[in-house]
């Protein structure tokens, strides 16, 4: 090997290792991925690795486990299911680099990772909170509260309309930017064939700076909308 050769390996090892880190190693916010009603931390598996794909380390995210799996009626908004979520948020908290984290949830996951944020009052911690097929407004299949409540999940601490819970984190601030994406084929949010609550799509969350709609329906939503959900926390 010459001078010249060597020189230029020399170089290009050189302009690699700057250019690496603000890729690789740039400080990212930390990222909670929260699922919905009997569902697992391994629903968000497109969204993990799409953002590993993308910079993130596995250290970036959480992705917290919460609620029964063989019961969706048992699962409310209220006890056992909080503490996983609540966690996931403290943790993510005390260990992103940048002090802010984004937040992600799906259908129940959505609802219930909101109210962790207000109940740890940590909306300015959080730069993006992104609702994926969340039920914000109720679930018409769970009746309206206190009416035809048939189950936990649709009770005080649930999903029906107006339900004291969905009216205690309606309007509260969650995140410097808020987004809903959303459906209008969503088998569990549109079941009775409506999905929306005095004209608005269940969907949407109050005050979002946006929101995206797509035919993919309740689950396609969070399985086939990775990178739309990296480009919303950027």
């Amino acid at each position: 090997m010459n001078i010249k050769e060597n020189y230029r390996i020399q170089l290009f090892t050189l302009l690699a290792c700057l250019v690496l880190p603000f890729y690789a190693f740039a400080c990212k916010d930390a990222v909670v991925l929260v699922h919905g009603n009997t569902a697992t931390p391994a629903s968000w598996d497109n969204t993990y690795n799409y953002l590993l794909s993308n910079g993130y380390s596995s250290s970036d995210i959480y992705r917290p486990d919460w609620g029964s799996k063989y019961c969706a009626a048992c699962n409310n908004h209220s006890g056992s299911e909080e503490p996983p979520v609540r966690q996931a948020i403290q943790s993510a908290l005390a260990s992103s680099c940048t002090g802010k984290i984004d937040v992600i949830g799906h259908s129940m996951g959505a609802t219930l990772a909101a109210q962790q944020i207000d109940k740890l009052a940590a909306a300015s911690q959080v730069d993006t909170f992104v609702g994926i097929a969340g039920a914000f407004l109720g679930l018409k299949s769970c009746g309206y509260y206190p009416y035809n409540v048939w189950s936990s999940t649709c009770g005080s601490a649930g999903l029906s309309v107006s339900s004291p819970f969905l009216d205690s984190i309606y309007n509260v601030p969650l995140a410097s930017k808020v987004y809903s994406i959303k459906s209008y084929i969503d088998q569990i949010v549109c079941s009775t064939g409506s999905c929306t609550i005095g004209g608005v799509h269940s969907s949407r969350i109050a005050n979002e700076d946006a929101t995206f709609s797509y035919s993919l329906g309740h689950f396609g939503l969070q399985t086939d909308t990775a990178q739309k959900q990296y480009q919303l926390i950027q």
